[in-house]
């Protein structure tokens, strides 16, 4: 394909060389994206979701994006380089159709996005469900959006080569921004040894609500309280009782009262574990003696070192059968 008969004849790499770097721009936009709005999410909390669910869930979302963010806005920069060293050689290439279309194309989009964004403001502000956190997502979509939507503007319509330094600025000052962002991540999710060690107490309250499920199944068939956790063991079914994922373990399992009487009047304990960070929620603490009405339900915020979570089992709840 020749766009120039005066000039070099474009190959099918400069289309993909084009391709590629679009590609790099929208991966880059939406994990930058999603950077900023899950700092948001976590230091604004929405008071209606579920504050474990959600710090695990914000904390996958930031690795992942910060993950693409350091491969792929490096690959951006990186293409786009190469991309105007090559136009300086081959003019043509500038001038190719398939770039044009794909420059107008992300125009087209940065441009619905604008549009939409200012359509949602109005309208979640006339709902009167406008808050803080709303405001601040949609000044980032703004912001980004109208940052490629100028740029991309402005470059379709300079003329080329030209000398400008304050292009120059604008991408290390970007990079700048890409960065702080970035690091941020760092400072709110913790680092990749704290991550390892929140995953192992995530594993222990795993364990320890499965261990308190077959407690329940034990007093609902026995009338009684299991004497130690390996009365639970079963080759039938194959269940085993867990052991702590880092140090092999086993949990502690204390009952409440008197322990010599195991009638159908003891329906307290209580399960131990050794955590190495604080759980993720505010209220901080060993969790309170409360009837067990599904493992879901139970608290199970915990502090740093040992432990200790009272259950009693409330007989209405888990009549034994008879």
């Amino acid at each position: 394909m020749v766009e120039n008969p005066t000039q070099t004849k474009v190959s099918p790499k400069h289309v993909f060389l084009h391709l590629f770097a679009i590609i790099m721009l929208y991966v880059s936009t939406a994990n930058f994206l999603t950077l900023i709005f899950q700092y948001i999410n976590i230091l604004l909390p929405d008071k209606l979701s579920q504050i474990g669910y959600q710090a695990s869930y914000h904390s996958d979302l930031i690795r992942f994006a910060i993950s693409s963010v350091i491969i792929v806005f490096p690959a951006l920069i990186l293409i786009s380089w190469l991309l105007n060293k090559n136009y300086k050689k081959e003019p043509a290439v500038r001038e190719m159709k398939s770039r044009k279309w794909l420059i107008y194309f992300t125009l087209f989009l940065a441009g619905l996005v604008i549009v939409g964004d200012f359509i949602s403001i109005i309208w979640n502000f006339m709902g009167g469900e406008i808050t803080f956190r709303f405001i601040l997502k949609s000044l980032s979509v703004l912001f980004v959006s109208g940052l490629i939507f100028g740029y991309y503007l402005w470059d379709i319509r300079r003329e080329f080569p030209a000398k400008n330094a304050k292009l120059k600025y604008f991408v290390w000052s970007l990079s700048a921004l890409v960065a702080i962002v970035v690091i941020a991540g760092f400072f709110i999710i913790g680092s990749p040894q704290q991550e390892r060690i929140r995953r192992f107490d995530q594993q222990r309250v795993y364990d320890l609500q499965s261990v308190q499920n077959e407690i329940v199944n034990y007093w609902v068939n026995k009338r009684i309280l299991p004497q130690n956790l390996s009365i639970l063991e079963d080759p039938i079914t194959g269940y085993k009782v867990p052991t702590d994922p880092q140090t092999d373990s086993q949990y502690e399992y204390i009952l409440k009262g008197d322990e010599t009487s195991f009638s159908a009047f003891a329906n307290t304990f209580e399960l131990c574990a050794i955590f190495g960070l604080p759980s993720d929620s505010q209220n901080l603490g060993a969790a309170p003696t409360k009837p067990v009405g599904g493992g879901y339900s139970q608290n199970w915020d915990h502090i740093a070192g040992r432990v200790c979570f009272e259950r009693k089992i409330d007989p209405q709840l888990y009549p034994p059968q008879k």
